[in-house]
């Protein structure tokens, strides 16, 4: 490994820390009601909002109410994008004339940006007009990532708030969750996207020329716009099918560098403003120290295998070093690498790599990162949700070993606790086990594989993971666009979505209405190293003991079948 790819390694960790904090802290004078340095400019067209839509922003809701609100949004979203899809061919902006997507796609798609997965079983520059592109799906980019922003901000104020019978208004928050946060990030990373060569533009294809005299018909659309919110809010549906390995969408390596660090962002950064709301900077610490630890793992394990090499070409006396088979060549294996680690890690889904070309101990790690429900770093809010979910499983394990009851940020957690913690840590890998059974046990579900033996089971398990943990990326060698497919996927968005989001704000309601117990002697210090370490070896335990089995018939047997010459 060249000196430059450790250098890229070891300063993009350093860069999204120092980015993250102050991002966090701003987050939570948002969300608190704070002045920031936007409120001049920002606060007016808020409070026309407000008029306009007839919002109290001083009405608190109880924890149902706030639910009821978020759930009936992304329905409505749900539905007006299926829609818009099925009559996309008799709107305007749709300069290549297409017609209606497929009922099934449009139902997938509709449900995969809505739930912030992005999951794309379509070649979008070949299906999607640039309506359809713009009103639907960017405008379900920014919704769906502040849904899950405002999600774990309710959270938070549960464990802040004592004795409360509200969590806090959602309509107000995800104004300022938009207004605040997610536009002017955009808006920034759209610019500099554009200087570097992506493009924007509502003109139509262009028929170029080529030099053995045929035509070729070159893609364009409104794409920075798209591929900046995509990135900030970790959706990840591209606008072209091939995602951020398409020179429009992603030219230079300022434009790849970039575009990992955006969508860590405010995943990162969330953690430090739970420690600002919290007045425990050092709380905030401790989660983000358990991320990043289990980032940094993974991406080392990752880098290791991808610069080692295929042992087939070692065996044939080739002495490759890397593997570069399914990566851009301006980007070589390290961006790659990052770049793959770093979509997998959050829910965001782009690629610019192919991840059915990795070695099957690479494929494993991806795989992790989404089976264990994307805590490391995670979407944005949803990650933070799950991270919190293991660390109050993580008190209830302390408090079983040393006898007490357990508590975490001053709130005792029950029975009540309990159960929702459970549904959103298992929810998600039950579906994703229980459906990956199905696939692979039917006609339809193996169908369009492209591999078999223990890829194909990876192939499959991917998808599911993917579509659970609403992450949107594939392994791509499954050709997930049949009906079988796209109703399956859909249902692992649906209930992987839900499922995390509406026992977490169960959870609020129950803590904002406890008091705030006061630290002693015998409470136990969360915001430590110790904690980050006990929190980090529970979601490597639950995670083994729930994937081991199906990750030794997947990634870790291929793999040593690949080290005697044995390929799928």
């Amino acid at each position: 490994m060249t000196t430059g790819n450790w250098f890229c390694l070891l300063l993009f960790p350093l860069i999204l820390t120092i980015l993250a904090y102050p991002i966090g802290v701003y987050m939570a004078k948002v969300f608190s009601g704070g002045k920031t340095f936007l409120t001049p400019i920002v606060a007016p067209v808020e409070r026309f909002l407000y008029r306009l839509f007839t919002v109290d922003p001083n009405e608190d809701m109880p924890w149902k109410t706030y639910t009821l609100c978020l759930v009936l949004l992304n329905v409505i979203g749900i539905a007006v994008l299926f829609l818009l899809q099925l009559i996309q061919g008799w709107l305007p902006f749709n300069p290549q004339k297409f017609g209606a997507v497929r009922w099934d796609t449009a139902l997938n798609t509709a449900i995969s940006f809505g739930t912030n997965t992005n999951w794309q079983a379509y070649s979008g520059e070949q299906t999607m007009s640039y309506l359809t592109q713009m009103l639907g799906l960017t405008v379900q980019n920014f919704i769906s990532a502040a849904i899950g922003i405002v999600a774990v901000i309710a959270v938070i104020r549960g464990f802040i708030r004592k004795s409360a019978a509200a969590i806090g208004n959602f309509w107000v928050d995800l104004t300022r969750c938009v207004l605040y946060v997610l536009l002017p990030l955009v808006v920034i990373m759209s610019f500099v996207l554009v200087s570097q060569g992506v493009v924007q533009t509502l003109s139509p294809s262009i028929t170029a020329k080529t030099l053995e005299g045929k035509q070729q018909v070159i893609a364009v659309g409104p794409v920075a716009s798209q591929v900046a919110i995509k990135q900030i809010g970790t959706n990840g549906g591209g606008f072209f099918n091939v995602n951020s390995a398409h020179p429009f969408e992603n030219p230079t390596p300022l434009t790849d560098f970039l575009e990992v660090l955006g969508l860590l962002l405010i995943a990162a950064a969330l953690p430090f403003t739970l420690g600002a709301m919290l007045k425990n900077r050092r709380q905030g610490f401790a989660i983000f120290a358990a991320m990043m630890i289990l980032y940094l793992a993974g991406l080392g394990i990752f880098t290791w295998t991808e610069m080692r090499g295929s042992p087939l070409l070692e065996k044939a006396g080739v002495v490759s070093g890397m593997n570069m088979e399914g990566k851009e060549a301006r980007f070589g294996v390290v961006n790659s690498v990052l770049f793959a680690q770093s979509t997998t890690v959050t829910s965001c889904g782009a690629v610019n790599s192919m991840h059915d070309s990795l070695l099957p101990l690479s494929g494993m790690v991806l795989l992790f990162n989404m089976a264990i429900g994307e805590v490391i770093f995670g979407g944005v809010g949803t990650g933070l949700i799950g991270m919190l979910s293991y660390a109050i499983l993580t008190m209830f394990l302390a408090g079983l070993m040393i006898g007490r009851t357990p508590e975490f940020m001053g709130k005792k957690l029950e029975l009540p606790e309990m159960v929702m913690v459970v549904v959103i840590i298992i929810t998600p890998a039950i579906l994703q086990l229980i459906l990956s059974s199905v696939a692979v046990s039917t006609p339809a579900g193996i169908a369009s594989l492209g591999n078999a033996g223990p890829h194909g089971l990876s192939e499959i398990i991917y998808a599911f993971a993917s579509a659970s943990g609403n992450n949107g990326s594939a392994f791509a060698g499954l050709n997930a666009n049949t009906v079988f497919y796209n109703l399956t996927t859909s249902l692992a968005m649906l209930i992987g979505r839900f499922s995390t989001i509406i026992p977490a704000l169960a959870i609020a309601g129950t803590l904002a209405g406890k008091k705030i117990v006061p630290a002693s002697v015998a409470t136990f210090p969360t915001a430590s190293l110790l904690f980050t370490f006990m929190l980090i070896a529970v979601i490597i335990v639950v995670g083994a003991l729930t994937f081991f089995p199906v990750f030794t018939l997947g990634p870790l047997l291929e793999h040593l079948l690949l080290a005697i010459g044995k390929t799928f």
